[in-house]
């Protein structure tokens, strides 16, 4: 007789669920502040490479879950694996962060190649399947991909922009052409996610990093209703797989994002108001956040201190514990332990 296969607690509480002790995973919790990753990266021709080898991609996602025990492991990748797979040239660079081939025009959307987007992106469902094999019973395996406005504004401005102005530019002179782009990547993502899904992935997160670089009319077209779009599609072909969307500085938004979109988590960044969250969010949506990586930088007593007030903040609705945003690469490992260890406590 064999014994009950562990309940994944991750899943409970996106399933609704309120737990004392809520579950804890970290975006970007695989990285550059772990000694192991950056082992493994100095062995990689650069980050694509490392991304799109799935011996290499699995290992890293597995590193924290060994170090840590975390809930949930998230699937080590990164968000323009979307626009790569569309046959846009992405490369990513020391010290400058990724760099791709701008979209200038809507016939440049055109020349893009949904059709390749499953053969180009092969490597990532095959460390999905990899990881999911060496997981243990009780971790949730998470997978993801950049919302359509985050991913656009990469795709236009040919990387990280401090004001997005060629992709507002654009939105705001071509509607349509703009749509265009939207309306593709609401394909990809669905049919990159599904893949994700099929090779094992066990809960989604949507990251719409750049949500607050729009005003709130365009946070309606462009974060709410994409968003939406892929939300309502997974779920109806994947019942059974939770999503989590973080429409990062989305601000008051937040509530008309929750309610449109009706996903089953939300990221609350560092900005939002836990008490506020807790009272004014959907009710059947989990919260996930929101502790400042700085103060996980920072450790002893306030790392100990935002710890009790999120919690406190945020007990008694579906909770899971995380950032505002990711791990910063000057993290100390021990910071991490300590983290997970106050959260259970």
């Amino acid at each position: 007789m064999t014994g009950a296969v562990p309940r994944k607690k991750l899943l409970d509480v996106l399933a609704g669920q309120v737990h004392d002790r809520p579950p804890v995973w970290l975006m970007r919790q695989a990285g550059r502040y772990l000694p192991e990753y950056r082992a493994l990266r100095a062995r990689a021709n650069g980050f694509l490479e490392l991304c799109l080898t799935p011996a290499w991609a699995a290992e890293v996602t597995l590193q924290p879950i060994r170090r840590f025990a975390m809930d949930g492991a998230i699937l080590f990748s990164d968000i323009l694996m979307v626009p790569h797979g569309l046959g846009q040239a992405v490369a990513f660079r020391e010290g400058e962060g990724p760099v791709l081939e701008r979209l200038e025009e809507a016939a440049d959307v055109r020349r893009l190649e949904p059709g390749r987007l499953r053969e180009r992106t092969a490597p990532v469902f095959e460390t999905v399947r990899r990881v999911r094999a060496e997981l243990p019973e009780d971790v949730t395996l998470i997978g993801f991909a950049g919302s359509p406005w985050t991913v656009a504004s990469y795709m236009i401005e040919g990387g990280s922009s401090r004001d997005f102005a060629r992709a507002k530019r654009w939105l705001y002179s071509d509607e349509p052409g703009f749509d265009a782009l939207i309306a593709l990547l609401v394909e990809a993502t669905v049919d990159y996610l599904g893949q994700q899904i099929e090779a094992g992935a066990e809960a989604i997160q949507l990251f719409d990093s750049w949500a607050g670089a729009l005003a709130s009319p365009a946070i309606a077209r462009w974060v709410t209703a994409p968003n939406a779009a892929i939300v309502t599609r997974l779920r109806a072909a994947h019942p059974r797989v939770p999503v989590i969307l973080f429409p990062r500085g989305a601000g008051p938004s937040y509530r008309a994002i929750a309610q449109a979109v009706a996903p089953d988590g939300i990221g609350l960044d560092t900005g939002v108001p836990v008490e506020w969250a807790r009272a004014e969010l959907p009710a059947g949506c989990a919260l996930q956040g929101n502790l400042d990586p700085l103060a996980l930088v920072a450790g002893g007593a306030a790392l100990a201190r935002e710890v009790r007030r999120i919690r406190d903040g945020l007990g008694g609705r579906p909770f899971i514990f995380n950032l505002g945003h990711g791990v910063l690469p000057e993290t100390p490992p021990e910071h991490v332990a300590e983290l997970v260890r106050l959260v259970r406590a």
